[in-house]
């Protein structure tokens, strides 16, 4: 089996082709499309090897297409041809037939149709993707349950998102992934410090509905500002496409993000500290001031709408490093714009439950609960650590980040380590 892409892989005009070959010459061809770190691509890859021996005019031609955007394409291109929808690798397709996954079932089918190509002659794919073949539109056949996203599919049962599509539930790595890494990005100690700064100035309005009222705008908007910077993020590495040196440079940034907010919790605002500047304060409380002496319910919110957005400025130098790494994680994975977006949303959905928290314990206690500067360095400590560990994988292996369990080991084995770094710290203390 030919690695990567063959000779029948031609560059024209700078695209990408493929060359339709003579069903004379190679009996018939089979054009396969994997991703590297998918363990069902490998299975069907040894599968395919085994085959190769009892049909030796058959042409296997593959491509890998996570870390190839021009692969990728021309799967894409391939799968309109056939009509049909993508929704995992492996994919195969061989004379007018395509099977999407890898299982007992898509097995069987291929031996079938390996069968049935030996006999009679089959078209080559490349030509029904260059249109001087047809065929119908037939679905294709299914190994694995579709997911949303394309990934190494596996058999499992598929819940249907209405707008978004089908999310295999056996493939719910990219959601742990969504859901863990927001919350972690979620006790932000520098969204944290504004928000209890504000309410707490609130406090001497000794209105529980102006607090409620500015502390939910406030959070809105940070939420938005943050789900703008993520789209902005998002958006470049979909341009710059599925390069191994953008996943190393996202990996190098959270790396360095981390190692600060870990050196913060042993020297705070000594050196570079990711915080929110003594000079800028100011500034903050000012707008915070004139926020209180506000009557009108639409200066009320325009008032707080800007004081997010200013204080969201700061905000992103704190965490900077945890929506790079998963939206660098995000666009390793070959998802639809909606799924993407889906994402994007769910993940700043789970980052603004704390500060929704904050804002509900704040109004009915009237500011009995503050965070202290300990506290505060405790975030960092943990978020710099877990950062560290999604930056270092990043780094090294990002694939494994595509399984759930190895996900999931990775940032509790981080958090138990810093845990028990700010114990042991703080029992090292002189009394």
């Amino acid at each position: 089996m030919e690695e990567h892409h063959s000779s029948r892989v031609r560059k024209d005009a700078g695209k990408s082709s493929v060359e339709p070959s003579s069903p004379e010459e190679t009996g018939f061809v089979v054009h396969f499309f994997w991703g590297s770190g998918c363990p069902h691509c490998k299975e069907e890859k040894e599968f395919l090897n085994t085959v190769q021996a009892k049909y030796p005019r058959m042409k296997i031609i593959d491509y890998e297409v996570w870390y190839d955007k021009e692969h990728a394409a021309l799967l894409s291109k391939m799968a309109a041809a056939y009509g049909i929808t993508t929704a995992g690798v492996p994919v195969t397709f061989i004379g007018k037939n395509s099977v999407i996954g890898f299982s007992r079932h898509s097995k069987k089918e291929l031996s079938a149709f390996f069968q049935e190509c030996s006999l009679r002659q089959c078209p080559d794919p490349a030509d029904i993707m260059s249109g001087s073949a047809l065929i119908a539109k037939a679905p294709a056949v299914s190994g694995e349950s579709q997911a949303g996203d394309v990934e190494c599919t596996e058999k499992g049962k598929a819940v249907y998102i209405p707008w978004i599509g089908n999310l295999d539930s056996s493939q719910m790595s990219l959601p742990v992934i969504t859901v863990v890494i927001a919350g972690l990005d979620s006790f932000n100690p520098c969204a944290f410090f504004v928000l209890f700064s504000l309410l707490g100035l609130l406090i001497h309005a000794k209105s529980r509905t102006k607090m409620f009222l500015i502390g939910s705008v406030f959070v809105f908007f940070s939420g938005f500002i943050y789900f703008l910077f993520m789209s902005a993020w998002l958006n470049l590495f979909l341009v710059m496409g599925q390069v191994d040196l953008i996943t190393k440079f996202a990996g190098s940034v959270a790396v360095v993000i981390a190692v600060i907010n870990i050196k913060d919790f042993f020297l705070f605002k000594k050196g570079i500290s990711l915080t929110i500047p003594d000079s800028a304060k100011p500034k903050l409380f000012d707008r915070m001031r004139k926020l209180l002496k506000s009557t009108s319910v639409v200066s009320i919110l325009i008032g707080t709408a800007v004081l997010a957005i200013a204080a969201n400025a700061y905000e992103l130098l704190c965490t900077a490093g945890f929506p790079m790494v998963f939206t660098r994680i995000l666009t390793l994975n070959n998802l639809s714009s909606a799924w993407y977006y889906f994402y994007l949303i769910l993940y700043n959905a789970v980052y603004i439950i704390p500060l929704s928290i904050i804002v509900i314990l704040f109004t009915v206690t009237l500011g009995k609960k503050q965070l202290t500067e300990h506290q505060g360095r405790l975030l960092k400590l943990v978020s710099g650590a877990m950062m560290l560990a999604l930056g270092g994988v990043l780094l090294l292996n990002p694939t494994v980040l595509s399984n759930a369990f190895i996900s999931f080991i990775l940032l509790i084995g981080a958090l138990i380590v810093s845990l028990a770094v700010a114990f042991m710290t703080d029992k090292l203390k002189p009394s």
